[in-house]
């Protein structure tokens, strides 16, 4: 990992600090609530918000660079701050003038931070939001359930989306703390167990009137960018691994008759195998910083028409896509092979070494990488636009 961040002392040793308690998080299932709140009172809510604004004006490699450490140090921790991300990039997408951006930066300066709201329960929202926006007594109101709803619980925001009552679909921008916000922490996932990925519902939430604009005019390449944060994810789980499997061989003193040496730290397959889990991060960790900069393409067309737009869009898209394809094996295989280092003792619970597995697996059943490699094959044979925008349910009509 980099040596130093671009960020002030006070928020990387806050950075530092969240990995100082992860494992016992992990084992306890206990959510990160003071952790994240540090970590925005610090700052970590507005790496790319221009310094003039009390940010730190970030590009997207930068940030990346922030996020890596983060997610070596606890991987759920910038999962969930992703939803977050995505709104702090699209107020910057539409420029920093206007009450709904002065609200914005007023709010990342201070602390405040979103969560994501996006996918509904059970047959969920194919192509159709269950979720409603209505005129309510005093402006529009929130009605719905929402799961998957990564960070919410620890947010001050929910990035909701929702459609009105023509079908248009939208993206509103909801305060948590009202009586209309309910969020459960019922996220059972065997992996990832920290993110606060629950349930969250909305029942006349209300929303102000410039907190709510159609999901399809939101920055083109937020999809791309959702990804990339798992990408990032992924790539701290690596570097997590390789840090851990190296911390215990080096102080591991029991060996085999049959070993190449009687100290394991000096075993040379014991070595290689640390190796491999050490050369995989560093490849995981390449990929990442090289989709960022698709990223600050992305975001640098912002000024240009709107078929160059699409077109950095889409090759954000193509390049989280590739990542995503190119990543899960090589980390999957690493993180199981930490144990072919440190033998049996390697799997006691109070370790929590298998978190890295879980975690892993966890982060790369999102979005199927299966229809990534699909889409990017397209996109090579045939020159197919990528699908920039989806949504996951059961179609209507669909048989049991």
């Amino acid at each position: 990992m980099a040596a130093s961040l671009p960020v002030p002392e006070s928020l990387a040793g806050a950075i530092r600090r969240a990995g100082e308690s992860a494992r016992g998080r992990e084992v306890e299932r206990a959510l990160p609530v003071d952790v994240i709140r540090s970590l925005a009172d610090e700052g970590i809510g507005r790496l790319r918000i221009p310094a003039a604004f009390g940010g730190f004006g970030l590009d997207w490699v930068h940030t990346t660079e922030v996020l890596l450490e983060l997610a070596a140090q606890d991987s759920n921790i910038p999962q969930a701050l992703r939803g977050h991300l995505a709104v702090q990039e699209e107020v910057l997408w539409r420029g920093v003038d206007g009450e709904a951006a002065a609200s914005w930066l007023e709010r990342f300066r201070t602390g405040e931070i979103a969560g994501n709201a996006w996918t509904e329960p059970g047959s969920g929202g194919y192509n159709r939001s269950g979720t409603i926006v209505s005129q309510g007594p005093e402006g529009p109101v929130v009605n719905g359930v929402k799961y998957y709803t990564t960070g919410s619980i620890f947010a001050d925001w929910l990035d909701v989306t929702a459609r009105d009552e023509n079908g248009n679909e939208l993206a509103v921008l909801v305060r948590r703390n009202q009586p209309g916000v309910h969020i459960e922490d019922d996220w059972t996932g065997f992996g990832q167990r920290t993110t606060g990925s629950g349930t969250a519902t909305l029942t006349d939430a209300e929303v102000a009137e410039y907190e709510v604009r159609l999901l399809a005019d939101r920055f083109p390449y937020q999809t791309a960018l959702y990804q990339h944060v798992l990408l990032i994810v992924l790539a701290g789980i690596a570097e997590a691994a390789a840090r851990d499997v190296a911390e215990s061989l080096l102080t591991r003193r029991r060996t085999y008759t049959h070993a190449n040496s009687t100290s394991p730290a000096s075993d040379p397959q014991l070595l290689q195998a640390v190796g491999e889990v050490d050369a995989t991060a560093a490849l995981a960790r390449a990929q990442v910083l090289e989709t960022a900069r698709a990223l600050d393409a992305a975001f640098a067309a912002r000024g240009a028409d709107e078929a160059a737009q699409i077109a950095a869009a889409n090759a954000a898209e193509l390049a989280t896509a590739r990542a995503q394809v190119a990543l899960h094996r090589p980390v999957l295989e690493a993180v199981t092979r930490i144990f072919d280092a440190l033998g049996a003792s390697g799997v006691d619970g109070a370790k929590a070494l298998d978190r890295h597995w879980r975690n892993a697996r966890t982060v790369t059943s999102h979005n199927p990488w299966v229809y990534k490699a699909r889409i990017a094959g397209d996109h090579r044979v045939s020159g197919t636009d990528p699908v920039r925008l989806w949504s996951v349910g059961v179609p209507e009509g669909a048989s049991k």
